[in-house]
This record gives C-alpha cells, sequence and structure tokens, in this order.
C-alpha cells in the first residue's frame, strides 16, 4: 500500500522541515506500507536529509522530471540527478498537462528516464481513456473534478475505474497498483483503502497539514 503527499507549489525549506519533524516521530514502520512525500524541488535535498537523520519510515519522491537527460536543458531536473535524492516520481497529473500542456507522449519519454534511472514512475490517469505508458506499475486515478474542490470521486466508482486499468492493459498489467487522489482526507480515506482495486492514495491539499497527514496514515494502517 502506498501514500504519498503531493506538497504541490506549498511550503519553504523551513516549513518542510517542520512537516518532517512532525510527521516522521508519529510513522510506524511497516513491511506492506510505503510513506512518500513529494515536496519542491527545493525542499527535496534538505527533507532527504531529515528523514535519513531521523531514521523516519519515509521515502522521498519528485513532483516531475525533465523528458530529457541531461544536457542544454535550462530549468529541466533529469531523472539521472534527481535519482542522487528520490525513490518515486510523479508524472502526467492533471495540472501539468492544462498549465503546462504536456501530453501523453511527453508523459511517455518522462517515464522512460525516470525507468532508466530506477525511479519510480507513477503516472497519473485522468480517465479510462488516460494511456498508461509500457512498463509502469503504479497509476492513480485522479478525476479532474475532485482535485482540490473538496468533492472526491465515489470510491466505488474509483474502484471500478482502477479494476478497468487492470483489465484493460491485461498480461501487461501484472502487479499494476491503481491509487485514487482527489480531495483525500482523513474522513474518506477508508472509504477507498477498503477497496480491493485501490492500492492507496495520492493525497494533495490534506497532505499540507501534518496533523491531516498522520490521520490519513493511521487509516491505512488499518488495511495493512
Amino acid at each position: 500500500m502506498w501514500i504519498i503527499a503531493n506538497w504541490k507549489s506549498n511550503k519553504n525549506i523551513a516549513e518542510a522541515l517542520d512537516w518532517v519533524g512532525k510527521v516522521g516521530p508519529d510513522l510506524e514502520r511497516k513491511e506492506n506500507l510505503k510513506v512518500v512525500v513529494c515536496p519542491n524541488y527545493t525542499d527535496i535535498e534538505e527533507v532527504k536529509k531529515a528523514i535519513l537523520v531521523g531514521n523516519y519510515p519515509m521515502l522521498v519522491g519528485a513532483q516531475d522530471l525533465s523528458a530529457f537527460d541531461n544536457g542544454p536543458y535550462t530549468g529541466e531536473e533529469s531523472a539521472r540527478i534527481l535519482k542522487e535524492l528520490v525513490d518515486l516520481v510523479i508524472l502526467g497529473h492533471s495540472e501539468r498537462r492544462e498549465n503546462c500542456s504536456e501530453t501523453d507522449q511527453i508523459v511517455e519519454e518522462k517515464v522512460k528516464r525516470a525507468l532508466e534511472h530506477d525511479i519510480i514512475p507513477l503516472v497519473c490517469v485522468q480517465n479510462k481513456e488516460t494511456p498508461v505508458p509500457e512498463n509502469v506499475k503504479l497509476v492513480a486515478f485522479e478525476p479532474v473534478f475532485a482535485i482540490g474542490t473538496g468533492n472526491p470521486d465515489n470510491s466505488e466508482d474509483a474502484s471500478k475505474v482502477a479494476e478497468s486499468f487492470k483489465e484493460k492493459y491485461g498480461p501487461a498489467s501484472a502487479g499494476l497498483e491503481v491509487l485514487y487522489g482527489g480531495s483525500v482526507d482523513s474522513q474518506n480515506a477508508k472509504a477507498f483503502l477498503q477497496q480491493e482495486n485501490i492500492s492507496g492514495l495520492l493525497i494533495g491539499t490534506s497532505s499540507l497539514d501534518p496533523q491531516e497527514f498522520i490521520k490519513i496514515v493511521e487509516v491505512a494502517y488499518q488495511f495493512i
């Protein structure tokens, strides 16, 4: 099971370290639960250090990476460099598709760069028609209407979408895990996590509050 915090464009370094200092000590080390925090690029290194020093059971992820490798690509963050700091990367989020004109082809190239450098690509899918690139084993179903609106999808419907992805990709999806994201909080987390086809949560706004995030992780403990 996965519980992943996506801070988006929030928190400076001091705020990020305060969050780690509050969340880390309250996490229990569970073999079947992976807790991941995805900060801004500017926070990643300090967050990584704080987690290592505290020996907290958390992984660090990035919110994006470059479709290119190292080289003359001003402003891009390459997978080759990020690999030193992160284990996972969020790709294809609807906010990037809308605000940065990111296409399925660009997402596919980013997936290739991540896999080349042993970073786990978490690909966001907005509906049943969103393609999943080859060799991706972790996706997050995030219906656009639910992101940041306070109106999450119905948990049963989300489970059906997750099941459809596993069926659509057939044998090639063996081991495919589908998370749910979109207005997740501690009040509705249980409804999603108890669904057979949902393997965790991608959490946006609610992940910014350390106490609320801890409550969501505590809900997850019931299902591992």
